[in-house]
């Protein structure tokens, strides 16, 4: 059994304009890059949840599609957990399409909260609790019986993290979402520059 890594690229991106999964940036799709994050950390098995859209991931990462997109992120981890589930995970990673300011440091910190042997872990950011997070196997049936709407694994999380046994890994980078236009904007003006941010991978030839 391994690690399974699961990109939620299911919304429609309606305060944005359109589905995120096609915003390009420095020449890759947002959802291209956050898998590429992530098989650049080293996890060979990558699934990618959409819905709104049917975009091109990078291979070996391969799509799940889920069809109830529209009831929110909640339903787009379940349906990465029952993929996890189908191949015999021993855990998951799991991170969004709309953080391009999360890179490989990142997720190789709570991989390394893994190997270590945490079974729930969470990146922080300037003490923020955010994405990547890790659900050992043995959580999967109650974060996908808590993931409702938009609040995913929120309550797992904190039950977690108020009964001590939530490992929480302090990571660098940007962890805000891209919901708006105006994010989109600020995030390029402010943080984007692909010759010196080391936590964006250039584009690929």
């Amino acid at each position: 059994m391994g690690l399974v890594g699961i990109v939620l690229a299911a919304g429609e991106g309606r305060r944005l304009g359109g589905p995120k999964v096609e915003v390009v940036i420095g020449g890759q799709t947002l959802v291209a890059r956050a898998t590429s994050v992530l098989l650049g950390a080293g996890l060979p098995d990558v699934v990618v949840i959409t819905g709104a859209s049917s975009p091109v991931v990078p291979i070996p990462a391969v799509v799940v599609s889920n069809p109830r997109f529209a009831d929110g992120m909640g339903s787009s981890l379940r349906c990465g957990l029952h993929a996890a589930i189908e191949r015999g995970a021993d855990a998951v990673l799991v991170t969004l399409v709309d953080q391009p300011g999360i890179g490989i440091p990142a997720v190789t910190a709570v991989l390394d909260a893994y190997r270590g042997g945490s079974r729930i872990a969470q990146a922080t950011f300037d003490g923020r609790r955010g994405h990547p997070v890790l659900i050992g196997a043995e959580h999967f049936e109650e974060a996908a019986s808590v993931a409702q709407g938009d609040a995913g694994a929120r309550k797992l999380l904190g039950r977690a993290a108020e009964e001590g046994w939530l490992t929480l890994v302090d990571c660098d980078g940007d962890d805000r979402d891209l919901d708006t236009p105006s994010d989109l904007e600020r995030w390029m003006t402010q943080f984007y520059d692909e010759s010196e941010n080391p936590l964006i991978s250039p584009p690929r030839p």
